[in-house]
C-alpha cells in the first residue's frame, strides 16, 4: 500500500482514496467515494489497473462510465492515460490481458483441485463435529431448554457452525 500511496502523492494527486479489500470486489467504499467526487474534466489516477478491477466487465464499465462524465483515467504502472485515443487503446488492450491472466488462476486453481480429489485428497475445512456430535447440538438447540451460548460451548463450536448445521438439517429433513 505505501507504494502505492507514494506513486499517487509523486504524480501530484490531489486526494487519495483507499480500500482494503480486494480488487477482485467490485463494490468497495473508497471506489464508490471516487466515483461520487468526481467531475468532468477530471482525471483518476490509479496506481495500476487491477486496483480499479479485475475483470474486463468491470473495467469497461469504468471506461464507458468515465467516458460519458469526460473523466480520463491515468494508470502510473502501465504508463496508461485515455485523454488520448492510444491510450484508451492500450487500456482496453490491458483489461484483457488482466482477465486473461485472472480466468487462467482459476483454471490452475480448479486443475489442482480436481487432481487432488482424483488421488482422494478432500478439500475445505475439515468438519468439526462428527455426525452424532451434529445431532446433539441440534437435540440441545432444538429442546429450548439451553441458550444458544450454552449449546455452542457444550458442542465446542461457534454460532456460525451451530446455524449451518441447522440449516443442513432443515435442507435433509425437506428431502
Amino acid at each position: 500500500m505505501d507504494l502505492q500511496l507514494d506513486a499517487l502523492q509523486a504524480a501530484g494527486c490531489e486526494r487519495i482514496f483507499t480500500d482494503k479489500i480486494s480488487g477482485a470486489v467490485a463494490q468497495r467504499p473508497g471506489l464508490t467515494k471516487t466515483k461520487e467526487m468526481l467531475r468532468k474534466g477530471d482525471t483518476l489516477v490509479i496506481w495500476r489497473l487491477d486496483r480499479l478491477g479485475r475483470s474486463l466487465k468491470d473495467l469497461i464499465d469504468w471506461m464507458n462510465y468515465l467516458n460519458q462524465e469526460g473523466i480520463a483515467i491515468k494508470s502510473l504502472s502501465e504508463s496508461i492515460d485515455t485523454a488520448t485515443a492510444t491510450g484508451k487503446m492500450v487500456y482496453q488492450m490491458f483489461g484483457v490481458m488482466a482477465e486473461f491472466e485472472r480466468n487462467l488462476n482459476q483454471e490452475r486453481s480448479e486443475a489442482g483441485r480436481a487432481a487432488a480429489r482424483a488421488r482422494g485428497k478432500v478439500g475445505g475445512r475439515p468438519q468439526k463435529l462428527s455426525d452424532s456430535k451434529k445431532a446433539m447440538a441440534i437435540k440441545l438447540y432444538e429442546s429450548k431448554q439451553h441458550t444458544l451460548k450454552e449449546v455452542c460451548g457444550l458442542a465446542g463450536i461457534s454460532k456460525p457452525t451451530l446455524y449451518k448445521y441447522l440449516e443442513e438439517a432443515e435442507k435433509e429433513k425437506a428431502l
